[in-house]
C-alpha cells in the first residue's frame, strides 16, 4: 500500500468517526436518540430503505465515508479550509438526495446532518494536507512520486 493509500484510508477513517460528533451532541443536548443518523444510513444499502438498522448504519457510513475520502483524495481537496467547503458540496449533494428517497434520513434535523458534513470534509482535508515524513528527517506535503493537484 502506498504512502498515499495509507493516508487516504487513515483520513477517511478518522473523519468517519469523528464527523458524527455535531448530530451526537445535538441529540444529546434535546434528547433524542443518539442511533437515529445511524439507523438511517443504514436505509441507505438496497434492500433496506424501509428497514432501519445499526449494524446496516455502520456498514453505509463506510462505504459512503471511504467513497468521498477517495474524491477528495484524487481531487486534491487538502487542507481544513478546502475540506470544509467540499464536506458542504457533499452535504449538498448526499442530503438532498438522501433527504427526498429516504424517510429515516428526512426525519433527522437537517443542521447537524450538514454539520457532519462539514466536519467530515475539514478533518479528511487537514489529514491528507499533514506533510510526509521522509527518511532524511525532512517533510513533504507529496508523496514520493505523486503531484498535487
Amino acid at each position: 500500500m502506498t504512502r498515499g493509500v495509507r493516508r487516504a484510508v487513515r483520513a477517511g477513517a478518522v473523519a468517519a468517526v469523528v464527523s458524527g460528533l455535531p448530530s451526537t451532541t445535538h441529540a444529546l443536548l434535546t434528547g433524542r436518540d443518539v442511533l437515529a443518523a445511524t439507523r438511517a444510513a443504514g436505509t441507505l444499502l438496497p434492500g433496506r430503505r424501509d428497514r432501519p438498522g445499526v449494524a446496516a448504519g455502520l456498514v453505509a457510513h463506510v462505504v459512503v465515508s471511504a467513497a468521498w475520502t477517495a474524491v477528495l483524495a484524487a481531487t486534491g481537496r487538502r487542507g481544513a479550509g478546502r475540506g470544509a467547503v467540499a464536506g458542504l458540496a457533499i452535504a449538498a449533494l448526499d442530503l438532498g438526495i438522501a433527504h427526498r428517497a429516504y424517510p429515516a434520513v428526512r426525519a433527522l434535523p437537517r443542521l447537524p446532518q450538514l454539520l457532519d458534513h462539514l466536519v467530515f470534509g475539514a478533518v479528511t482535508g487537514a489529514l491528507l494536507d499533514r506533510p510526509y515524513r521522509t527518511d532524511q528527517g525532512t517533510t513533504s506535503t507529496t508523496s514520493p512520486g505523486c503531484s498535487v493537484l
